[in-house]
């Protein structure tokens, strides 16, 4: 039987979630919160799922760019692993660099940064955008000439190691703070404090940091999320307020000097009043943070729900057609926007629901010829009590 156990990956970083809560309970130190989470989740279910659809296009790329463009054919050795480390590693450290300082690159960070807690779920706030700008960056690997499966082995290194250094619940590792990142250096790289801006870039090594200068210790206690909280858990207004904010500041631009410097420049190029205007625009009004325990217990369900769904999909993803992922990855993205906008307590998420209901029935049917007839019948009868349904729906999240 051929399973992909990277799907294993899912239950390994949420056993250490988890652990983490159980852990900062017993302390009595609030590090969790339901929306936060819940947020957070959102972002790093549809992460994994994405990276099962473009993990392969990135090794073809390296594959390619080795056999045609290598400089070198650097053989595997202890040297050439070491070698290779260091150069991942310092490659890691100028990507993340740009990624704040420039804001094409920033478009993509920006969602890593959004939550107001410093947790494993917060690690999970990585975006396909991302990983698409960290691809392109470690790119010149293969032309320096290292093989795409040694790139490959150290690149799932440092897609595991990061996870571990957000977290408040581990202090000081003592010597090994002069050498790695560890959770006491990227805590304050998470911080919104001036003091902390644009600091402690590293991946594993905090050696680049104190070669190039963005190096810093702890100095008063550490705020985290953005300078100015985005204050909404809407998934697709997480991923894309920054590129509108980009959008609107490009247009507004009188030369293409300026409009150069929006894409080129860095976050503080851009007005911050255009977020508020934004903001305005797509939220009429703000909704209470007050949310009913049938809505709790709905997101509690959906995002279980899901992340099993991404679980079993990865892991039998040498089994399934094109057909099977394309259904399976619109049921997980789309409970992702609903999950986030139940947070947001918006009411047009029952037509979301809707359309993840046909979906189920085109899955199935993707499975079971003879289903075609009855999940017809069943999309058509629903249809016929469309606004009732809506309305109980409505009813049992909001109105309880």
């Amino acid at each position: 039987m051929k399973l992909n156990f990277m799907a294993l990956a899912i239950p390994f970083f949420v056993f250490f979630m988890l652990l983490e809560y159980y852990v900062s309970k017993k302390k009595n130190k609030e590090v969790y919160h339901f929306n936060e989470s819940i947020a957070n989740l959102n972002v790093g279910i549809v992460e994994r799922i994405s990276d099962l659809l473009t993990t392969g296009s990135f090794f073809f790329v390296f594959d390619w760019l080795y056999k045609n463009y290598s400089l070198f054919k650097i053989e595997p050795s202890i040297t050439s692993w070491v070698l290779l480390f260091l150069a991942t590693d310092l490659i890691w450290y100028w990507y993340h660099r740009f990624g704040h300082k420039i804001n094409l690159f920033w478009a993509a960070h920006v969602v890593h940064h959004q939550s107001d807690d410093f947790n494993y779920s917060a690690a999970a706030r990585i975006t396909v955008f991302q990983a698409i700008a960290r691809g392109t960056f470690w790119s010149v690997l293969p032309i320096i000439g290292f093989n795409p499966e040694m790139i490959t082995i150290l690149l799932l290194i440092h897609g595991t190691y990061p996870f571990f250094t957000h977290t408040q619940l581990v202090g000081n590792l003592g010597w090994l703070e002069h050498i790695i990142v560890t959770p006491t250096h990227h805590k304050l790289h998470h911080s919104s404090n001036p003091e902390y801006l644009d600091k402690n870039y590293g991946d594993m090594l905090i050696i680049w940091d104190k070669i190039f200068g963005t190096y810093v210790e702890e100095s008063v206690k550490p705020e985290f999320g953005l300078t100015e909280s985005l204050d909404n858990y809407s998934f697709l207004w997480q991923h894309f307020h920054y590129v509108l904010e980009l959008v609107v500041s490009y247009r507004l631009a009188k030369n293409i000097k300026e409009k150069l410097k929006v894409i080129f420049g860095g976050p503080e190029d851009i007005d911050p009043r255009i977020r508020i205007l934004l903001e305005k625009k797509m939220f009429k009004e703000k909704s209470s943070d007050d949310l009913s325990a049938n809505l709790v217990n709905a997101i509690k369900f959906k995002t279980v729900e899901t992340v099993i769904v991404l679980f079993f999909t990865i892991l039998f993803s040498h089994y399934l057609l094109p057909i099977h992922l394309l259904f399976l990855t619109l049921f997980i993205v789309i409970s992702s926007i609903i999950t986030g906008a139940m947070l947001e307590q918006k009411r047009w998420i029952f037509h979301l629901e809707y359309i993840r209901f046909v979906i189920v029935c085109l899955i199935v049917n993707t499975f079971f010829d003879s289903f075609y007839s009855v999940s017809f019948a069943i999309i058509v009868l629903t249809l016929l009590f469309y606004k009732n349904i809506n309305y109980k729906y409505q009813q049992f999240l909001f109105l309880n």
